[in-house]
Formats: C-alpha cells, structure tokens, sequence
C-alpha cells in the first residue's frame, strides 16, 4: 500500500506539469528550453538532498553511471522532448494516449523476451485500461502529421524504458541521486543541443497569461520544474523500484486523469461524465494487474532408494533421477509418478 501511495503521489506530480507549462509553450518558449529549464531547476533542488543520501557510498554513482546515463537522456531529455513536439503538432490528447502506449509495450516487451504468454488478469488490465485512458483524452484522429504521431510513439516507447531503467538493481544508488543526476545531466544535454542549433531554443522572460490574468514566467516554471519535475522524478523513480516497471506504468496511467483535472480547474476544460468513467476504468485496469500474484511455490519430497530431497518449483514439477535409480516425487497429497528412463535427460536438467 506504501508503495501504491508514493506512486501515485508521483503519477500527481506529473499531472501538473501540463496545465502550468502550457502558458509557455504558447508564448515564446520552445520544447528544447522547457525541457531544459524545468530539468535543471528541479535538479539543483534535488542535488542538496541527493548529496546527503550519497554520504560515504560515492562509488554508487560510478557503479551506478550507465544507469544514470540512460536516465538522463532517454528517461529525462529524450521522453520529454518528443511529447512536447508531439503536442505541439497533434492534439494534445492523442499524444498523451499514445505515450501512455508504454504499459503495454512493457507487457509487450514481457511477453516477446520471456516468450510466457500473460496472465489472463494481466491483459484484461491491460485492455480496460487502455479503454478508460481512451474515454479520458478523446484522441480524435490522429492521421495528417506523421511527425507529430511519430514523436509520440518515441515518447511512448522512452516512457516505456524509463519505468524499466527506473526499475533496475539500484547498485546502490539511492532514488533520489538517481533523479538529481538524471535530471542535470539531461538539462546539460538538451543545452548543447540547443546551443549548437540542433533544436530549437527560445525563451521568453515575460508575464504570461493565466487564470484571466497573467503571472510571473518563472512562478510557472517554478511550479513545474519543483512540483511536476522533481518531486515527480523522486518519488517516481521510489515507487517503480518498489512496485515493478509494469504495476508503476500502470499508476503512472493516472497522469492523464489528473491532468485532465488540473486542466479542467485551472484552464476551464471541461471534465465530463465520460471522462469521469475513462478514469474509473483507468483504476479498474490497474487493480486489475496489481492483483496478479506469482504462482504459488509447490514443495516436491523427491524419494530415491537411497536418499530424500526436498526440491522447491515455481508452479513445476520437481524430477530427481541418479544413475541406476528411479525418482519418486511425491506431492503433497502423497501421490507419486514414477520416471522412467526417457525421463532422465530432461530430469536432469530441471532446476532443484
């Protein structure tokens, strides 16, 4: 449960990022500096805190580097970047479904490198999940800018690798080191980038309108990048290590809802009874896959002439046979299959 409210205290966090950044994105500011800025400001202020968790376990960051080398330019920069070029050439709610693509790409991903095929509760989550984030966003159409949807599918698939980068052995690193470096060091990139012309890179220091008002830019910005960055990334980074890259991109789905409601309060759209259902779906997908357990263990009493072994499976059955000797397991219930001697090959090869 602790790990469930982290989760979704970052899947909140995230949620406020759009209906604050907007303003700036439609007055002078271009993805590569919104990006930049808001990364490098969040992880200045998560640096004090990431150099006390650090203290006497520096070696962590150089075990730890290619870690925060995937974090900083794909999970960081590279994610975050294409979602905003995307949103700047399609709807925005058909960019936000397509990157929320990523859980099931990571069921996806599952299933073609383990060739195991998903529990049932598994692609049932999957598809009412998918179904409520769809009533959510109301993607319309999203043919006519190949670009536009091409970024998203990028965005997708790097939000995808983040949860899974966010979900390797820690190596020692704590969470929130991970963050701060990731943080800094994908604003560094995006600089160069933008410095050497490759993106473009605009900003504007002026008031923008919000609320029917206006409001400082950097009060926006500061939103963002403490809020809907660093706290984001952190307790993010904390809950996916905690619950598993594909439970946590699942909470993660909850981004859309939330923002959708920050959208609806602080930019008047509209949160209809529809969209009210999207996000009751979304919740039933995710308890849908949160309740999926691991087979139980089944203890298997392996009795030879000679000897008793206890062999512990995952959901197998356990075969013992030596030379000259026929194995016996023995279930729970006392009942036995006797191995014969086709068995033996592939006996002894079954883990024990």
């Amino acid at each position: 449960m602790k790990a469930l409210i982290i989760g979704l205290t970052a899947s909140l966090a995230f949620g406020v990022s759009g209906a604050f950044i907007k303003p700036l994105l439609e007055n002078g500011w271009s993805p590569a500096a919104a990006v930049a800025m808001r990364t490098v400001v969040a992880g200045l202020v998560l640096l004090p805190f990431a150099i006390g968790s650090l203290h006497r376990n520096w070696g962590s960051v150089w075990r730890g580097r290619g870690r925060i080398l995937a974090m900083a330019l794909v999970g960081v920069a590279g994610t975050q970047l294409t979602y905003f070029i995307a949103v700047q050439r399609i709807p925005v709610g058909t960019a936000i479904l397509i990157e929320y693509l990523a859980p099931i790409l990571l069921v996806l991903f599952a299933w073609a490198t383990t060739r195991v095929i998903p529990r049932r509760v598994v692609l049932l989550g999957s598809a009412v999940a998918i179904v409520g984030l769809v009533l959510v966003v109301g993607p319309g159409s999203i043919a006519g800018d190949l670009i536009g949807v091409s970024a998203a599918f990028l965005a997708a698939i790097g939000a995808a690798t983040y949860y899974l980068i966010a979900a390797r052995p820690s190596e020692g690193l704590p969470p929130v080191a991970l963050a701060a470096s990731g943080l800094l060091l994908g604003s560094f990139a995006l600089s160069i980038l933008g410095l050497a012309g490759v993106l473009p890179f605009t900003a504007a220091f002026t008031d923008m309108p919000f609320l029917g008002a206006t409001a400082p830019w950097w009060v926006l910005l500061g939103i963002v990048a403490v809020v809907g960055t660093a706290i984001a990334y952190a307790t993010s980074i904390i809950a996916t290590g905690m619950l598993g890259s594909r439970i946590m991109s699942f909470v993660g789905l909850l981004e859309v809802v939330f923002a959708a409601m920050f959208a609806w309060l602080l930019l008047g759209e509209n949160l209809g009874i529809v969209q009210l259902l999207g996000g009751l779906l979304i919740l039933a997908g995710i308890a849908f896959v949160h309740s999926e357990r691991p087979a139980p263990l089944e203890v298997v009493t392996v009795v030879t002439d000679d000897e008793a072994e206890l062999l512990v499976t995952d959901g197998e059955t356990g075969l013992l046979v030596t030379d000259g000797e026929t194995a016996l397991p023995v279930t729970d219930d006392g009942a036995g299959l006797p191995v014969t001697d086709d068995d033996r090959e592939s006996a002894a090869s079954t883990p024990g």
